[in-house]
């Protein structure tokens, strides 16, 4: 006999119990299946997100930041310090702390709205009468049933051929964030936000790293203003950072560690040997165990499920969500088509704006945007105006010790509306939320031009960098 309910959630990553919650929270009986496991065997909520991405990565950049801080700038500000240490399995423990929480959040966000959670792999069993039939294989097996399921499956890593794995010589971001003590010698094959943040983790902490990117530019997808910036910072880090390599192979030994043989942008060949190697070239959509070809649900050429704009599958009243979908793998992607599509089978208008989506890098100096960059608004030949100003002239960046990087604004010639905010620089993972209010809203740059920012805060360099799309700033 299934249990039967008005939604279920299959995935309980941030797309997924975001979606459950406000299904709840409309009226409807819900329910949501996750099979991640914590250490002990119990559930383990938040998917990759909580477990082994945004949030245990955050946790180890600001412990990684800290242990900079401390053996690098402390001094400027008169604090001595003596036999500087890291003591690993601390700092990890802290991490797991972190996890936890946010895996007991969930859980108790579930009971209070009235989720039905169960702990398990959620796969398609078939349809009757209109109705969907999910099986859940856990400790316990068992069917339910609902008129409208919504899949919120996730990604994960991809694998670089001929190179599996092993999460202890070559890793993924699972592996990248559980390596038990400072490696020497660290390779990562892939400068992207994943790539960038691990490395930069484990650079603060003392090992020597050497990051590896395929594409002939880096950060192609950020203002190249920004990204230039950026390079400029990580470089004087002390990051090693190789564009336009060609992997040839692959291999891994036990006492010798990883030996990654490439070719470089100019053709050179070279061997590259670390102790450890961190791969992220990207993420593939997971489909796996969901039985979708059973079912009939379709696949696009990637593997991700195919969804129309309002995130409607091909199945009647089966949607999805996230990563398992198209657009950008980001958490808080995932949670507004969560809350979108909850809505919509509610009856409401759930609604997404890919457009005004921002996205974030979390090194140091971090890296933050929202829309369009000037590249490709020269693309399609837009006419345009900018304006940047640099933190070096900001004051209370000047007292954080922190000056690095800029906020950039590029409006439109003609209307002023703002087309794209990018920051390279201290908070500006917080900083470009003002910059998504105002494009959600379609103001212009002289509209936060006008706008009063508190003095001294970073938010005047936002302010400072709209007055200069007219070329007017009053600090630089």
């Amino acid at each position: 006999m299934s249990k039967a309910f008005d939604v279920v959630v299959i995935g309980g990553g941030p797309g997924g119990y975001i979606a459950a919650i406000r299904a709840a929270q409309l009226g409807l009986h819900t329910a949501c299946i996750d099979e991640w496991k914590n250490d002990k065997g119990g559930p383990a909520p938040g998917g990759t997100c909580t477990n082994v991405g945004c949030i245990p990565s955050k946790a180890l950049l600001q412990s990684s930041e800290h242990f900079e801080q401390a053996g690098h700038h402390f001094a400027d500000h008169g604090i001595g310090l003596k036999d500087l240490s890291i003591d690993v399995k601390k700092m990890l423990g802290r991490k797991d702390t972190v996890v936890k929480q946010n895996n007991d959040g969930i859980l108790y966000l579930f009971k209070k709205n009235k989720v039905s959670f169960f702990h398990g792999r959620g796969a398609f069993a078939g349809q009757k009468d209109g109705v969907w039939e999910i099986s859940v294989t856990g400790a316990a097996s068992e069917t339910l049933s609902a008129r409208h399921v919504i899949v919120a499956t996730g990604s994960n890593a991809r694998a670089l051929p001929g190179a599996a794995f092993d999460e202890e010589r070559i890793l993924s971001n699972d592996g990248a964030l559980r390596i038990g003590a400072v490696p020497k010698t660290l390779g990562v094959i892939g400068a992207g936000v994943i790539g960038l943040e691990m490395g930069s983790v484990w650079r603060r902490l003392g090992a020597d790293v050497t990051i590896l990117e395929g594409l002939p530019t880096f950060l192609g997808a950020v203002d190249e203003q920004i990204a230039k910036e950026a390079h400029k910072a990580f470089v004087k880090q002390g990051l090693k950072i190789e564009m336009g390599v060609k992997i040839a192979s692959v291999t891994s030994d036990a006492k010798s560690g990883v030996s990654i043989a490439y070719a470089d942008a100019k053709g050179a060949e070279k061997t590259l040997q670390v102790e450890r190697l961190i791969v992220s070239i990207g993420r593939v959509p997971n489909t796996i165990g969901l039985n979708a070809e059973a079912v009939g649900l379709k696949l696009d050429e990637r593997g991700a499920i195919q969804v129309d704009g309002d995130c409607r599958t091909n199945l009647a009243n089966v949607w999805a969500v996230g990563d398992v979908v198209r657009g950008p793998m980001l958490a808080h992607k995932a949670e507004e088509e969560g809350v979108a599509v909850a809505e919509r089978i509610a009856g409401q208008h759930g609604h997404v704006n890919f457009n005004t989506i921002p996205w974030v890098i979390y090194t140091s100096p971090e890296i933050s945007w929202v829309g369009e960059t000037e590249q490709q608004l020269k693309a399609r030949g837009a006419a345009y105006k900018a304006g940047t100003f640099p933190f070096m002239a900001n004051g209370r960046a000047r007292a954080l010790g922190d000056t690095t990087g800029m906020v950039k604004f590029l409006a439109d010639a003609v209307t002023d509306e703002i087309l794209g905010v990018h920051i390279v620089g201290p908070f500006a993972s917080e900083l470009i939320a003002e910059a998504v209010v105002a494009m959600e809203f379609k103001a212009s740059a002289e509209d936060i031009a006008r706008i009063c920012h508190a003095h001294p805060s970073l938010s005047e360099a936002t302010k400072e960098a709209a007055l200069a799309v007219d070329k007017r700033t009053l600090n630089f």
